[in-house]
């Protein structure tokens, strides 16, 4: 089984390759590159307070880069942001540099679809608001989908962990209304302090999606997962098989949900027994020029959150954004993650949200205020670095913005 997951993420390395081919090259230094181009550089001032943690006080610089080449046949995005936090009083809890990186290339003929993507990232903390995950730079939060997911539904404070995701998909139109796809990946969790549970994880699936009418499809699909800890013999699979429906109500407003059962076990009945029980996902996305939100819910095993020896996960996550013509813009931002150990060592139940305004001096500076708040319960006995209390942080601070650049060749 190991060595099917490994196949299937070197056949998409190899797509990958071939496929970085098949895109025209800049022709030498300063050569032809077209696209929209938007970046933005930030500074804040951040207190947080809470509990028994104590008080402190840090200062945050950072940069955000998005990307996309606006190619109908080899479409290719990337999206970057990071900085570095450092202590002004107060312990330094989560200062250092942060980073996330996301990029996706794409290549696409009249009935062929192939993606390949990686996302990484390199955190003082386990993300919550916001693409970098970090809350309170005054990087835009709330609006449908600005916040990727991770593997860690475990919050931590002072808790460095880089992340890698590596992901491939192909799909293929059998016909008008009948569409094949693959997909394989793979995924790393690294803790360089030793101060978190190191994992790796390794996916593949395949599923048909069947067009009913203009806007509803049926889809099913099966999913392999395989979870290992680099310096532990334990290792365990995931199996699950879904049905899925999904409606579009207009060209802005869509839903879809999807369930069926998942099974779970170990070659060694003694590290977990094999279960059956129930994996789900649904989601709402709502996107206007002025106003986007989304909700969403997913529910299945993952490889322990950093902290235990596999896990499943409940996870509900919601984004508003509301912009107004005077130059002022609302974001919200919230989740609950609740992450039950597979080998009967308790629940962890993790909340945050964030709120943040906006607003526009001139055309290219933004002063910003950002409040986010943070709390964590567990049944289970945790790391010291994981947040066991109420947290809040408050921010203020000011971006240079410039308009998106249209690159042209």
């Amino acid at each position: 089984m190991k060595e099917t997951l490994q196949f299937v993420v070197f056949f998409f390395a190899a797509c990958a390759s071939a496929d970085s081919q098949a895109v025209p090259a800049a022709t030498g230094p300063g050569g032809p590159v077209s696209g929209n181009l938007h970046y933005s550089f930030r500074s804040s001032g951040n207190s947080e307070f809470g509990g028994g943690l104590g008080n402190w006080n840090t200062s945050t610089s950072s940069a955000s880069l998005d990307y996309a080449n606006g190619s109908e046949r080899h479409p290719f995005t990337l999206s970057y942001s990071g900085g570095y936090a450092y202590a002004i009083t107060g312990p330094s809890f989560n200062t250092g540099v942060f980073q996330h990186l996301l990029w996706s290339q794409g290549f696409v003929r009249r009935k062929w679809n192939v993606a390949i993507s990686d996302d990484a990232s390199d955190r003082p903390q386990a993300p919550t608001t916001g693409f970098s995950g970090i809350a309170g730079i005054g990087e835009p939060i709330g609006g449908s989908g600005s916040t990727p997911a991770s593997s860690q539904s475990i919050l931590t404070l002072n808790a460095r962990a880089v992340e890698n995701d590596a992901n491939g998909k192909i799909e293929r139109a059998l016909n008008r209304a009948i569409k094949l796809n693959l997909g394989g990946g793979s995924s790393l969790l690294r803790y360089p302090d030793g101060n978190g549970l190191d994992t790796n994880t390794e996916m593949a699936n395949a599923g048909l999606a069947l067009r009913l009418t203009g806007r509803n499809s049926l889809s099913g699909s099966y999913m392999l997962s395989e979870f290992s800890y680099p310096g532990f013999t334990a290792s365990f699979t995931s199996q699950s098989a879904l049905l899925g429906f999904s409606r579009e109500w207009s060209r802005k407003v869509s839903t879809n949900i999807s369930a069926g059962p998942q099974w779970t076990g170990s070659s060694d009945s003694n590290f977990l027994p094999h279960s059956t029980t129930i994996t789900a996902n649904a989601a709402f996305d709502y996107k206007f020029r002025l106003v986007s939100a989304d909700l969403g819910y997913d529910r299945a095993a993952n490889g322990g959150a950093g902290y235990l020896l596999g896990a499943e996960e409940d996870s509900i996550h919601a984004d508003f954004s509301r912009s107004f013509r005077t130059g002022l813009t609302v974001g919200l931002e919230g989740g609950y993650l609740r992450t039950t150990g597979l080998r009967n060592n308790g629940v962890t139940n993790a909340k945050f949200g964030g709120g943040q305004v906006t607003k526009q001096l001139g055309r290219y500076v933004n002063l910003f205020a950002n409040y986010t708040v943070m709390d964590q319960s567990s049944s289970s006995v945790l790391a010291s670095n994981a947040l066991s209390n109420l947290l809040h942080s408050v921010s203020f601070g000011i971006a240079y913005s410039p308009r998106e650049t249209r690159l042209r060749h």
